[in-house]
């Protein structure tokens, strides 16, 4: 889609939003947001952890360990802040359900899903891995962008 998905402050009222309608784990919160827009984007983890950090800091979620995650839940603070603002809210996820459509549209939605799944297991991937995978991970996209050439 190109340029910034959300305006300044924008993703925090969409993480608050969704965490309102469920408590969520970090990686849920993205997996979310991806599903909302179609599989056109999903933030990354360096985005949506500190906002996190930032809304527990606020007291707008509380956020309850459970082994090496922690789910969130929205607090009365969180609930007041969405109300207070609650037309700016909906206008961003009719702004959302709106990207969704037209990009619908334009790509087949089951293609941007697996490519997004691509991203979001390259994301979770980066950091960890030997020279060894990193040539195997390489392997196995140049492979498969060859398959996608051949089709036709």
């Amino acid at each position: 889609m190109g340029g910034r998905m959300f305006g300044s402050g924008d993703l925090r009222y969409v993480i608050l939003q969704l965490i309102s309608e469920k408590p969520s784990h970090g990686y849920e919160i993205i997996k979310l947001i991806q599903e909302r827009l179609g599989g056109t984007y999903a933030p990354s983890p360096g985005v949506v952890y500190p906002m996190l950090t930032m809304l527990e800091e606020m007291g707008h979620i509380t956020g309850t360990s459970e082994g090496a995650r922690k789910q969130y839940a929205i607090t009365d603070e969180g609930a007041k802040a969405l109300a207070e603002n609650k037309e700016m809210v909906d206008a961003l996820f009719a702004r959302i359900d709106h990207l969704r459509q037209e990009y619908a549209r334009q790509r087949p939605q089951q293609i941007e899903r697996a490519v997004e799944n691509l991203r979001m297991a390259l994301r979770m991937k980066m950091g960890s891995l030997t020279t060894e995978q990193i040539h195997a991970v390489t392997d196995i996209i140049d492979n498969a962008a060859k398959q996608i050439e051949r089709i036709g």
